[in-house]
């Protein structure tokens, strides 16, 4: 059963039958802002373009690499990114993840200690106006869900209006186990590069 996650949370990845998780995606859902016409008479969508990002550190917290809409696949291939989606869900939620980002814990390299994963909106929509927004941790491929882990709201998450940037969480390693953070919090950045640095300063 998928856990609802807390801002804050530290989790063990731990699967249900007691194994541990070691092929994870990271999958964002969100949805374009609808805006009222005059007179409240008429709607229409305005896309949103919300990019999902990994970034790896080693136990110095210094930066390894960072997969994104413009590096989709990290070196060594442990890293992917589905591709960048520029609009969200244009008819309302359909319950599917717009951007998708897999993460092979096995094959990252051992220096390897964080990796973190945050959220950018790239024309600058604040966050309080999208109409929905959530993470889910989940086994399985971009295509094919076998297992929902965990699940992160953070369209209704407080604090997080005026802001366009957002630390949503941290796998990192401990006596060799893989363990998750839930950051969830919004970050002052304008956009990734900045959003990376703040990650390293003050989340890991």
């Amino acid at each position: 059963m998928a856990i609802n996650l807390e801002k804050g949370q530290r989790i063990n990845l731990q699967k249900s039958n007691g194994s541990k998780l070691q092929n994870v995606c990271v999958g964002i859902n969100w949805g374009a802002i609808e805006k009222k016409g005059f007179l409240g008479l008429s709607t229409s969508k305005e896309a949103v373009d919300l990019d999902a990002s990994c970034a790896l550190f080693n136990a110095n917290k210094q930066l390894e690499e960072v997969v994104y809409f413009g590096h989709l696949k990290s070196t060594n291939g442990a890293v992917k990114h589905s591709g960048d989606d520029l609009t969200g869900d244009l008819n309302g939620n359909d319950g599917l993840d717009n951007e998708v980002i897999t993460l092979n814990l096995s094959q990252l390299d051992e220096s390897t200690t964080y990796a973190a994963f945050v959220l950018n909106s790239f024309r600058g929509h604040d966050f309080s106006k999208i109409p929905f927004a959530s993470i889910r941790i989940y086994e399985g491929t971009s295509k094919m869900v076998n297992e929902v882990f965990a699940k992160y709201d953070i369209a209704h998450g407080a604090g997080f209006a005026g802001h366009v940037s957002m630390v949503m969480g941290v796998f990192y390693k401990r006596n060799g186990e893989w363990k998750f953070n839930a950051v969830g919090e919004p970050t002052k950045d304008r956009d990734l590069q900045h959003t990376v640095k703040t990650v390293a300063e003050q989340y890991l």
